[in-house]
């Protein structure tokens, strides 16, 4: 019996739908973008109103975790504490992964051009990798990881080349907070995985979710964010945008909880990739055939760091 229950394979670990979810929550994240812009327009936030964009992402991430936390319930999902570290673990996770990974990044995003903070926070991506190669025996730096992660950076140069991404030097508010922003992606990848082990992950994703949002609201209405004005487009906006976190951080921590952290968060170089093509179909923003070979790169990117598993694996 046990050596049955061994060769059976979650969902989650079968490579035909591990590549699948895996897109389908790096395309939700991209499909963020133009919803983002849309909705600080139409709650009035402007460009430099950090606070309202703090307190508009903090109610995002809040309700999302609500969603997941009763989708789960409904599913017959339960939060089992097995040992009192294990909610410092949970609370830890939701102040990192979620409040300080998107606080440091609205911070930062309202310092630098939209080009460089695409780089910058995409550095997130390739931290992961190897912060998990650090952190777990079961993970270790190739020259195939080395190779897709240039490849997939390579992509999202491309994507941003020509643009003002160089433009100005380097400053603490802008890159410096983009950077840490990046760093607490890497951070948040590495405890998915740990904290997934202790609890239920989608209750976990719920929890921190919504525990990470409760303080990005705090710290919005600290800075004197409000959410000045309230539309129909912006409820469907902010709605959308619920359902983007939570599938997408499902999805998400799922793969993490099941497969080795650096082959699934590869899959999140096509974030600015998809953001920028929706954004010219969404927002009228011109679209650049660079997008196309970028993508073609990130592709390269995540068939090279993935390879042996399409080759071993069936469905």
């Amino acid at each position: 019996m046990e050596n049955k229950e061994k060769k059976t394979k979650s969902i989650f670990e079968k490579k035909f739908f591990v590549v699948l979810f895996a897109s389908i929550a790096a395309f939700t994240w991209g499909f963020a973008f133009p919803l983002i812009k849309i909705g600080f327009k139409a709650f009035a936030i402007t460009a430099i109103d950090t606070g309202s964009k703090t307190l508009f992402a903090g109610v995002r991430f809040l309700l999302a975790g609500i969603v997941t936390l009763l989708i789960g319930k409904m599913l017959g999902h339960k939060v089992k504490i097995k040992q009192q570290k294990d909610v410092w673990w949970l609370l830890a996770f939701g102040l990192v992964n979620t409040a300080l990974h998107y606080f440091f990044f609205y911070m930062g995003l309202s310092k630098v051009s939209g080009a460089r903070s695409a780089i910058l926070d995409s550095l997130g991506t390739f931290f992961v990798i190897i912060l998990a190669c650090i952190c777990f025996r079961d993970e270790h730096m190739t020259k195939r990881k080395i190779l897709g992660c240039l490849s997939g950076f390579c992509g999202v140069l491309l994507l941003n080349f020509g643009s003002d991404m160089t433009q100005g030097g380097f400053s603490l508010e802008g890159d410096g907070m983009l950077i840490c922003s990046g760093i607490c992606m890497a951070f948040g990848g590495v405890m998915t995985r740990i904290v997934t082990q202790k609890v239920d992950t989608l209750m976990a994703t719920g929890i921190s979710l919504a525990f990470g949002g409760f303080v990005l609201i705090l710290a919005g209405l600290l800075m004197g964010g409000s959410l000045h004005r309230i539309t129909y487009t912006g409820i469907l906006v902010l709605l959308l945008l619920v359902l983007v976190s939570s599938v997408g951080f499902s999805l998400y921590n799922q793969l993490i909880c099941y497969n080795p952290v650096g082959e699934i968060s590869i899959f999140n170089a096509f974030i600015p990739i998809i953001g920028a093509v929706l954004s010219c179909l969404m927002l009228r923003e011109p679209f650049y055939g660079r997008y196309i070979v970028a993508g073609l790169l990130v592709v390269l990117g995540v068939y090279i760091i993935n390879v042996h598993n399409y080759k071993t694996d069936t469905l």
